[in-house]
């Protein structure tokens, strides 16, 4: 599993339906990133519940799956980070990665935490809240990892098992018993 692209998101304040609304989702490549303990350094978070923090240091989504949501969606500005995620990585399937597992990336380790749950403002990338059932009716969530190590991450590094949980539930696993809840 190969890194395709390292993404950070400036603050951005947008009208949305009469109302004022601040996010951090849209996020465009950069060189390298540093994976700090709780965040991405450069990286802003604009709600500390549901992003960012020990459990949910850093987002990845797979570049596999762009072309699932391409189809639905042909109309929009395609770029990595679409998906508010940090890392874009060739090849990440949800089926096959379990909580607890280790990962080496770059100059970090890292340990794979949740599975992403949508809000509303993918809804406003995608000019859609459809887009969120849709979501949900997948299995293409992407990751939360928790930084073991701290450091740098680039393009074209490889994200490399150090030690399977195989006795835990996968990512895709944990999302189907959320989105029944």
């Amino acid at each position: 599993m190969k890194v395709v692209s390292v993404n950070v998101g400036k603050k951005k304040t947008i009208n949305y339906k009469g109302r004022v609304v601040e996010t951090g989702i849209y996020k465009f490549p950069v060189n390298e990133i540093f994976l700090g303990v709780e965040d991405v350094d450069e990286d802003v978070i604009i709600d500390r519940r549901y992003h960012g923090g020990i459990d949910q240091a850093v987002y990845a989504y797979s570049e596999n799956h762009y072309a699932y949501w391409k189809e639905l969606y042909p109309n929009l500005d395609w770029r990595f980070g679409m998906f508010g995620e940090n890392l874009t990585i060739l090849n990440l399937e949800e089926t096959n990665i379990h909580i607890g597992s280790i990962y080496k990336l770059g100059e970090v380790t890292i340990e794979v935490t949740k599975s992403r749950q949508p809000c509303m403002k993918l809804g406003i990338v995608f000019g859609t809240q459809k887009v969120m059932k849709q979501f949900w009716n997948s299995t293409k969530c992407g990751v939360y990892f928790k930084v073991l190590q701290t450091g740098k991450v680039t393009v074209e590094d490889e994200l490399i098992l150090i030690k399977k949980n195989g006795g835990s539930p996968t990512i895709a696993e944990v999302y189907e018993t959320k989105k029944k809840k």
